[in-house]
């Protein structure tokens, strides 16, 4: 019998919220396990406390099996994302974990930055901004908060620490959709 998006969202939650636990030293209980967990998979999970947020890493590519992916980037959110300090204990109980499922990333052709805006699906594409060494994404959730599309690009381009006038000719940009599962929100 086929598997539903609904079952491997659940099982991904629970495998990165276990991850979490053990992580922290904190009892859970089992995570279910999935096929689709040994195939190769790239994730971003992304942890928010009172609505903010608390952490978020993930991968880009497919370079390792889906459950040790979602595992490692779970315990990479909570305990080593630069940007805050690692979560507690007493933090765990009150945390919501989400878990975006990537597709692979797709470079794009353009002629130049507004070209490159044309061609982007706010809400649906997220975004991989490069330029030589420098890179920065942005998972689609992020449109919900820079809707136009200037803007966000604006502020990734400042993520990859460059000005938000920026643009050059080894640019490069790479777009990518997923699907997202969290806490707390009703399953279909």
């Amino acid at each position: 019998m086929p598997t539903t998006d609904t079952q491997l969202g659940q099982v991904l939650l629970a495998q990165a919220r276990k991850a979490i636990a053990d992580a922290l030293g904190l009892p859970a209980p089992a995570a279910p396990d999935h096929p689709q967990l040994a195939e190769r998979g790239a994730t971003f999970v992304t942890l928010t406390l009172d609505g903010e947020l608390r952490g978020c890493i993930g991968s880009l590519n497919a370079h390792r099996p889906l459950g040790q992916d979602v595992r490692n980037n779970a315990v990479s959110a909570a305990l080593r994302d630069p940007r805050f300090p690692p979560l507690t204990a007493a933090e765990f109980a009150s945390v919501q974990v989400e878990v975006s499922l990537l597709t692979e990333p797709d470079f794009i052709e353009f002629r130049d930055e507004a070209d490159a805006l044309a061609q982007l699906v706010p809400g649906r594409d997220g975004v991989i901004f490069f330029n030589g060494c420098q890179r920065a994404t942005f998972l689609p959730q992020v449109w919900e908060q820079l809707p136009e599309r200037r803007q966000f690009m604006a502020a990734l381009k400042q993520k990859a620490r460059l000005p938000v006038d920026f643009w050059g000719p080894n640019v490069m940009i790479a777009r990518y959709q997923v699907r997202k599962w969290h806490e707390g929100e009703k399953q279909e």
